[in-house]
């Protein structure tokens, strides 16, 4: 007959139980916080050497364009993305000549942030003080900034309403930010912070070889939007490396048409269409600082490698 479980051995587990996952936390502590929705990319920011030339830039992209929507700022650095999303780009200029991760902040949008801060709070997560501001005619917001394992800065941000202009004249632009992708040396800890915390999980992965696991795409768990794990990349990687993996992407409903209105825009990139590794049709460009920018067709027209896809592709 097996002997009955110790006091000291029901502590020690029940102690391992709790540090567990946050949704098993949670169930064994009713009165923890939960996470609310979080449902995808509101805006990122992004470091420039140069404000003008990244405004000439910024403003050629096919989908973007010089404030609107969410732009209420005065020095013509936001750009409003699309035309229904209330999504924005931001640039700002490069804090010291060093720098090298130039994709500055990127804003997940909640439904709650006061319990969002409070679910992170209550998990461990370091967060400043939620800030609000008031644009008028009910265009609120209110956000915190927090720190990913690796340093990325993250903020949430919560939106009252935004305005939706009207589509620009001809066809509409249905373009949206649907990933971000940044540099990740420490897998496991940022599955900490996103994975079990926050609850996004593995929408694909794929490498340049079958075998091979390069990028991992975390999708939003209330959303079709993702961040791409940037992985095996060396600690010394140059300045252009590290402005191809510390990306953004935009969904585009059509990789050839919008390559046609970006040379109407005056783009004079040299990069083709190309089926990437994930079956999607993709184009980079890369802004004057060698960010790179990827348009992506929001659904795959062919297999992708390596693995498949577990959750639902964005859509216009």
């Amino acid at each position: 007959m097996s002997k009955p479980i110790s006091r000291v051995l029901l502590f020690a587990l029940i102690t391992v139980l709790l540090c567990a996952s946050s949704p098993l936390r949670s169930a064994l502590n009713p009165s923890a916080p939960t996470r609310p929705k979080i449902t995808g990319i509101d805006h990122v920011r992004i470091y420039v050497s140069d404000i003008e030339k990244s405004r000439e830039f910024y403003s050629k992209l096919f989908g973007i364009r010089l404030k609107g929507g969410m732009c209420f700022d005065t020095s013509n650095r936001c750009f409003t993305v699309g035309w229904r999303h209330g999504q924005t780009i931001d640039i700002e200029q490069t804090p010291t000549a060093d720098t090298r991760d130039l994709l500055a902040e990127i804003a997940i949008a909640t439904d709650n942030i006061e319990q969002m801060r409070n679910y992170l709070v209550s998990n461990g997560v370091a967060a400043t003080k939620i800030t609000r501001n008031n644009y008028g005619k009910s265009l609120l917001d209110a956000h915190f900034e927090v720190r990913d394992p690796e340093g990325h800065l993250v903020s949430f941000i919560q939106r009252s309403s935004f305005p939706v202009d009207d589509p620009p004249p001809g066809a509409p632009w249905y373009v949206q930010i649907i990933h971000a992708g940044f540099v990740v040396h420490d897998r496991p800890a940022e599955d900490k912070f996103y994975k079990d915390i926050l609850g996004f999980h593995v929408y694909w992965h794929g490498g340049m070889k079958e075998d091979e696991t390069n990028w991992m795409d975390m999708q939003f768990p209330d959303g079709t939007d993702w961040l791409e794990y940037m992985l095996n990349v060396p600690a010394n990687a140059d300045h252009h490396t590290l402005g191809v993996m510390n990306h953004i992407a935009l969904g585009v409903p059509d990789i050839h048409a919008a390559q046609q209105q970006l040379m109407k825009n005056g783009w004079k990139g040299t990069e083709q269409p190309k089926i990437g590794r994930d079956g999607k049709w993709q184009l980079n460009l890369y802004d004057p600082d060698d960010t790179r920018v990827e348009l992506m067709e929001f659904t795959p027209v062919e297999k992708p490698c390596c693995s498949e896809y577990t959750g639902p592709h964005p859509k216009p």
